[in-house]
């Protein structure tokens, strides 16, 4: 006679109904990590943060779009072989990623490469006033200064009187111009150029009018910047 106790024991409390349960648990936290790193792999991807492979010829997208002007700031050759426009905010962490890389070449490829700096103030509320206290140093001369010590921070926004001074820019001349907010006009054109070229986000690049979007690896740019030059 089978024992009715026996009977009612619940299948999950069996020694094969534990082992059961134990695969499904490792079979379940396996593809929940699984699904974060593709979860993580494409947001780098899509945000330009992670380069898949691609020969840096094939970056470069169709073009060319003519994105120079003759009013924003730049560094580098009168005459240059290679013109790069850059459009960045100064509150992005990918901008502040690319900083080191374009002042690199900037420094390498002096007398070959052009760096013209576009506002796209879309990050955060202050990234606007960012791009205000910015053209105000360059009417000072002093744009590339005030910009390194940008990046070289996580929340410029409350620093821009510390960094104006450091600088030794003229304090009246820098604080009228940044009160009036002298150049909006100026940094809403970039905005709408960066819009007709239908820029979604920060950095991007035209690299001889060819675009880029996103993060570019440092070995990735020197390359380009070689393989265009030769």
């Amino acid at each position: 006679m089978i024992n009715s106790e026996s009977q009612s024991i619940k299948w999950y409390k069996t020694w094969w109904g534990l082992l059961i349960i134990i695969i499904l648990l490792i079979i379940f936290l396996s593809m929940l990590i699984f699904g974060f790193y593709v979860y993580t792999l494409v947001k780098k991807i899509n945000s330009g943060e992670l380069n898949v492979g691609q020969p840096p010829e094939q970056l470069l997208e169709a073009g060319p779009y003519q994105m120079e002007n003759s009013v924003s700031p730049w560094t580098g050759s009168a005459e240059p072989k290679i013109t790069i426009v850059e459009f960045a905010d100064f509150n992005c962490p990918f901008c502040r990623q690319s900083y080191p890389v374009i002042r690199k070449i900037s420094s390498k490829y002096k007398n070959d490469v052009k760096i013209i700096f576009r506002h796209y103030p879309l990050t955060k509320e202050s990234s606007l006033s960012l791009a205000l206290a910015g053209e105000c140093a360059n009417e000072q001369g002093l744009f590339w200064h005030l910009h390194d010590k940008f990046f070289q921070t996580e929340e410029p926004a409350d620093k821009i009187s510390r960094f104006a001074s450091q600088l030794n820019l003229n304090q009246g001349q820098f604080n009228n111009c940044f009160k009036e907010k002298k150049y909006l006009n100026k940094i809403k054109l970039d905005i709408l150029d960066a819009q007709k070229a239908q820029i979604s986000g920060t950095p991007t690049w035209f690299i001889n009018g060819h675009k880029v979007s996103g993060f570019i690896p440092r070995e990735t740019f020197m390359q380009i910047v070689e393989e265009l030059l030769n």
